[in-house]
């Protein structure tokens, strides 16, 4: 689990966060939502350490995070896997030595250990055999998913994604979701996704948290949304016509016969 306690943070004289708390539990798709500007992007930096909070703490588990020295920040992040939103992927390398990054950094594994944790790795996205290849040779889709392999070859405990369906076709969005929501559930994750995604949210939204201003607005799940009467919830995932009309149709069949 993931704690952040009434978290702040100021730039000068802007207050973006004010007193977030939140709980993100483990073997859940926990989301982050909210409009340009909400405090989003700069919660999930404080959240891996990018960036420290004016005030508040981030517990992990046990472990004050926002206390711990260089050693013990070292050691917690061998257990925290990140999918970034272009998947920044290094062009020199083929999709086995992207993969095996990680752990040539941070392990004393045997290149055999490593290669056949990559192979496994490869296999769980669906993109066995092309280990030879480099980035440039797959698509936009595949890339995401050696993201995720890459993010997922050290175990970690806890895995953040930031925008995991950028760029992505809503079919290619679809695998990218279902891919990250399977791997959480299977090996008990704390997983934190930053997204725009309103598919994302109706279909893998385990805990889904809204930020409105810099506070956060709302909280439920999935099955919560399209019963929600929160004026800040419903001002943003039903901005489109299409799912303003999909909410009346569901409230219809969920009104009296």
């Amino acid at each position: 689990m993931i704690t952040a306690k009434n978290i702040f943070k100021s730039f000068d004289d802007l207050d973006v966060l004010k007193g977030i708390s939140i709980h993100f539990e483990p073997g859940k798709n926990n989301l982050i939502i909210g409009k340009s500007g909400a405090g989003k992007t700069v919660l999930l930096k404080i959240l891996v350490g990018l960036m420290k909070p004016t005030s508040g703490e981030i517990w992990y588990d046990k472990l004050n995070f926002t206390q711990l020295h260089h050693q013990e920040l070292q050691n917690l992040r061998l257990e925290v896997g990140m999918l970034f939103q272009g998947s920044a992927l290094f062009d020199s390398m083929t999709i086995e030595e992207n993969i095996r990054f990680p752990m040539d950094m941070f392990t004393s594994k045997t290149k055999k250990q490593k290669v056949n944790r990559v192979n496994y790795c490869l296999e769980r996205v669906n993109l066995s055999g092309i280990n030879n290849k480099y980035p440039s040779e797959i698509s936009g889709g595949m890339q995401k998913r050696v993201g995720i392999a890459r993010s997922i070859v050290l175990e970690p405990k806890y895995l953040f994604c930031d925008e995991p369906n950028s760029g992505l076709d809503p079919k290619t969005s679809i695998v990218i979701d279902e891919l990250i929501s399977d791997i959480t559930h299977e090996n008990n994750i704390t997983t934190i996704i930053n997204t725009h995604d309103m598919n994302s949210v109706l279909e893998i939204g385990d805990n889904i948290n809204l930020l409105y201003e810099g506070k956060l607005a709302w909280q439920g799940s999935k099955d919560d949304v399209l019963e929600s009467d929160n004026d800040k919830l419903l001002d943003f995932i039903f901005a489109s016509p299409f799912l303003k009309r999909l909410r009346g149709k569901a409230l219809e069949s969920n009104g009296p016969s």
